[in-house]
């Protein structure tokens, strides 16, 4: 069995949620070691992979709103969005979700 430490992730990519979510001292630097890839994911077998960043997005916040915010395993999720969508992206989806327009804002 693998355990997830807590890490601090200091971007504005973060909701509010995912902030929430990590604990720690937030002056740490990311290193090179500490980034990682998302892995294969049979669901998205093309090159583009913008349904995979908003499918990790809401699975992330799904994740957390039924398991809460100290659910280890939602942080496979909060990672492969934060590595597969721009911030841009983060932030106007976050924006949506505090409005509660959010495309299928039933979901998160």
């Amino acid at each position: 069995a693998h355990k997830l430490s807590r890490v601090s992730v200091p971007t504005p990519a973060m909701s509010d949620a995912a902030k929430k979510f990590f604990t720690g001292d937030a002056s740490s630097p990311i290193t090179k070691d500490s980034l990682k890839t998302v892995q294969f994911d049979a669901r998205f077998p093309n090159t583009n992979q913008t349904k995979n960043c908003w499918q990790n997005y809401v699975d992330f916040h799904r994740c957390i709103k039924l398991k809460g915010e100290t659910y280890a395993p939602c942080k496979q999720f909060l990672d492969a969005y934060l590595a597969l969508c721009p911030v841009a992206w983060v932030e106007k989806f976050d924006e949506q979700r505090e409005a509660g327009v959010f495309p299928n804002q039933g979901l998160i």
